[in-house]
């Protein structure tokens, strides 16, 4: 790894975030900078616009799915022991688990998210130790919606499933078990996984979008996912700089600063290595999936990292392991994306010369005449039905979401103008353009993804 001489000024990087905090909507953020060997922690606005409560770089935000990444390092640390090996199967560890297929499904199908479980299955199981164990045996009334190892599709499922392999192996709690493994070795003290941990620190509270996304307002709930949901990124808070402490393992080899061994460098390489590519590389700019980090080209730099977003609450993570540069924002409102899309490109080209690819994702600047018809139909994966139909020679989606809510969410109607033969974006009032992608596998069998989620079309 060659450091970057480059030199970083906390003044003008503070006033910049101030800047695009105020011209996005976003009340608090945390901004955390690794370059040379060195932490620089920022924060401005406020954590809460109902108390004024300011934020601070010690304050604590949900880190929402980077935690998936806490969870592979578990399961790497598992590998390495010889307690488990990337082939082992599901089955061999959680023979409770029942959906048929299982059976082929490896902990690298789990890492890279290609295992065939649905994306999402949010489920109360209880506060309970026995949360996740209670999360398995309702995971039973699931099916594959692949076969292991055929589809790339983001799966919150696949890493809860992971966290409960840990607990098996470890015996312990998931909770106690990346305390005890990840956290304390790593001196990670402002890392926390359960709401009364969270209380002894200063902590932000996640905010909505008012009209047109702007003004937004304190959300009516703190966090909603149950403790099941810990593995996936339902509990997880920590302050920017601790994310670039964990990020700084990863950098190291797997060593910590006091060069204690945390990971191997194989496992840590294996980690950073694009195990799984992925056809939807628009909704997180993402090319594929390492085991848990997200990979990311930026023109022929290599880069790694990973998203997370809560109720209200977004993170976002990126290291540049040429160069040993790392940026962890996390925020709580507003126009997050286009603020970390911004900040992320200024910073970047000016720390590690690593210039961000274009975000700007709309339709073709040309109508494109290609073949749809092979796209109307319906898709479905747990919770979603999308009903694809053809009008006036486009395509429209019906998008309707069934996750057991007493007053259910009201379908959308979105408008598909083509991006190329294949990639569509999709019209949503009010909102930005959204990736929609078509995939076809050998077999003939079409997927739909939306949000890096695939879902197969059944008829």
């Amino acid at each position: 790894m060659k450091i970057t001489t480059k030199t970083f000024d906390p003044d003008d990087w503070l006033k910049r975030l101030n800047e695009l905090c105020k011209t996005n909507d976003v009340p608090g953020a945390s901004l955390a900078v690794l370059i040379g060997g060195q932490i620089h922690k920022l924060a401005c606005g406020l954590l809460h616009l109902g108390t004024g409560v300011e934020a601070t770089s010690d304050s604590l935000f949900q880190i929402g799915s980077i935690s998936k990444v806490y969870t592979a390092a578990l399961v790497m640390q598992l590998v390495d022991s010889g307690e488990l090996t990337l082939d082992s199967t599901v089955k061999e560890i959680l023979p409770e688990l029942s959906i048929p297929g299982t059976e082929a499904i490896t902990i690298r199908h789990l890492l890279s998210h290609s295992s065939g479980l649905t994306s999402d299955f949010t489920i109360d199981t209880g506060r309970g130790d026995d949360c996740l164990a209670r999360y398995i045996e309702a995971c039973n009334e699931l099916r594959l919606e692949s076969s292991p190892g055929t589809v790339v599709s983001y799966s919150g499922v696949g890493y809860n499933v992971l966290g409960r392999i840990i607990e098996v192996l470890t015996n312990q709690t998931w909770d106690d078990a990346l305390r005890d493994r990840l956290l304390v070795p790593l001196g990670l003290a402002e890392t926390v996984t359960l709401p009364e941990e969270v209380l002894r620190f200063r902590a932000a509270m996640g905010h909505l979008a008012g009209e047109v996304g702007r003004n937004p307002e304190p959300a009516p709930f703190w966090n909603l996912l149950p403790r099941s949901s810990g593995p996936s990124g339902g509990a997880l808070c920590a302050t920017a700089a601790d994310l670039i402490r964990f990020a700084q393992v990863h950098l190291n080899g797997g060593l910590t600063p006091d060069n204690n061994r945390l990971l191997t460098s194989k496992s840590v390489a294996a980690m950073q290595h694009l195990a799984a590519e992925t056809p939807d590389k628009w909704t997180s700019g993402n090319i594929g999936w390492g085991l848990g980090w997200m990979i990311y080209d930026w023109n022929g730099v290599p880069v790694f990292g990973h998203d997370g977003a809560t109720i209200g609450q977004n993170g976002y993570l990126r290291v540049v392991p040429g160069c040993g540069v790392a940026v962890a924002l996390l925020t709580n409102g507003g126009n997050t994306d286009l603020l970390q899309s911004v900040l992320f490109r200024e910073l970047f080209e000016e720390l590690a010369g690593a210039k961000m690819p274009d975000t700007v994702f709309e339709p073709a600047p040309h109508p494109l005449v290609i073949d749809i018809k092979p796209f109307v139909g319906v898709y479905k994966r747990q919770g979603v039905v999308m009903t694809v139909t053809e009008r006036n020679g486009m395509l429209h989606m019906l998008y309707e979401i069934f996750d057991g809510r007493q007053i259910p969410s009201p379908p959308l109607e979105i408008t598909l103008s083509p991006v190329s033969e294949t990639v569509f974006a999709g019209a949503i009032p009010g909102q930005d353009w959204m990736p929609v992608i078509f995939s076809t596998l050998m077999n003939g069998t079409v997927y739909c993804y939306i949000g890096m989620r695939a879902a197969p079309k059944i008829a």
